[in-house]
């Protein structure tokens, strides 16, 4: 079984600059996380996710081929912090053009490398690590088993809940939920009054640009504002908050797509340069806060079946989609167009 506490010890080592050793059977592993390293003694390779290898032409070398695993690099001979972070993050590729040629190794660790490139999603980092032949002291442990026990979403409990009066609703009732592993505090919204009709439920998952800043890069502060409208004409309904920002890939990597939308990538291609899958979001979370509240059936307003697919995987029925229709502006029309022809849904 995995220990979730383990992996929050590495997501928090990883965070602060610290090494990690991942250890998978007899194998061991040994990385820095490239976006917080403080050096790069020790450093004899880079470990890479395969969409970055990709990008960096390495996928044509035999080491490098598979691309369902992440991909080990020779450290470069005049490998610094600088060059190491040039590698590691496509975002910069227009301001140091000229990198490598890099030399493919063998992967013979497959697990615990995919393990840290799962890690540093968690963590919010770049899925890029200086890979160290030495521990060091008083060394960090993680094993596979413990990351994936770290996204248990069963692990989530009811922390608090009050009445919260908001603008679509002067009676609603705010809901915070918590776990013991995960620092991601969720929160649901309550709205009317529970009958035995099915409710009104909108995932919603968390963007400070666009909730908060009124971005128009995207529609998420508008599509914020008219479910809890949506669900306050209902009978009763539920707005869950997800702390899932940028679609599970935190704020700062978020902020890094956005710079290669500038440069003149897609949303779609954004993602999957960094490294990361086009959604890398939990439903299961959402799925469990629905338990917690006695919910078992919903209306969904949602533009995207994958939250209905996510939902009712977890064991909550779907009862019907009801869509979420929110009007273009000349700064996002791209965006939305992109998702919708990449994804074959508004996201």
């Amino acid at each position: 079984m995995g220990d979730s506490r383990r992996a929050a010890m590495a997501i928090d080592a990883l965070r602060r600059g610290w090494p990690v050793t991942v250890q998978h059977l007899d194998k061991a592993l040994t990385v820095l996380a490239v976006e917080t390293a403080q050096g790069i003694s020790g450093a004899h390779a880079i470990l890479l996710s395969a969409s970055r290898a990709a990008t960096l032409k390495l996928t044509n070398q035999r080491a490098a081929a598979d691309g369902d695993l992440p991909v080990l690099i020779k450290a470069p001979a005049d490998l610094d912090l600088r060059l190491a972070l040039a590698v590691a993050d496509p975002s910069l590729d227009l301001a140091y053009p000229m990198k490598g040629p890099f030399a493919a190794l063998p992967l013979d660790n497959g697990p615990s490398a995919t393990a840290a490139i799962e890690l540093a999603r968690l963590a919010g980092l770049l899925p890029a690590f200086l890979v160290l032949g030495d521990a060091g002291e008083n060394p960090v442990y993680v094993r596979p088993q413990d990351v994936a026990a770290f996204d248990d979403s069963g692990a989530l409990r009811i922390a608090a809940r009050a009445k919260l009066p908001v603008v679509a609703n002067a009676k609603a009732e705010i809901v915070a939920f918590r776990t013991a592993v995960d620092a991601s505090d969720h929160v649901a919204l309550l709205m009317g009054t529970r009958d035995s009709s099915t409710p009104v439920v909108r995932l919603h998952s968390e963007c400070l640009t666009g909730d908060v800043l009124g971005s128009l890069k995207c529609d998420c502060g508008p599509q914020l504002h008219e479910a809890l409208q949506q669900i306050s004409d209902a009978n009763w309904g539920i707005l869950l908050y997800l702390r899932q920002e940028g679609r599970g890939i935190g704020l700062i990597n978020k902020l890094r797509a956005y710079a290669l939308q500038d440069q003149g990538f897609d949303t779609v291609d954004a993602n999957t340069r960094l490294g990361f899958a086009i959604d890398a979001r939990d439903f299961s979370v959402a799925a469990r806060m629905l338990e917690l509240l006695g919910v078992e059936r919903v209306r969904l307003l949602t533009n995207n079946p994958e939250k209905v697919d996510g939902l009712q995987k977890a064991g909550i029925t779907v009862a019907e989609r009801l869509p979420l229709k929110i009007a273009a502006n000349p700064h996002n029309v791209d965006y939305l167009e992109t998702k919708k022809s990449r994804t074959g849904h508004a996201l």
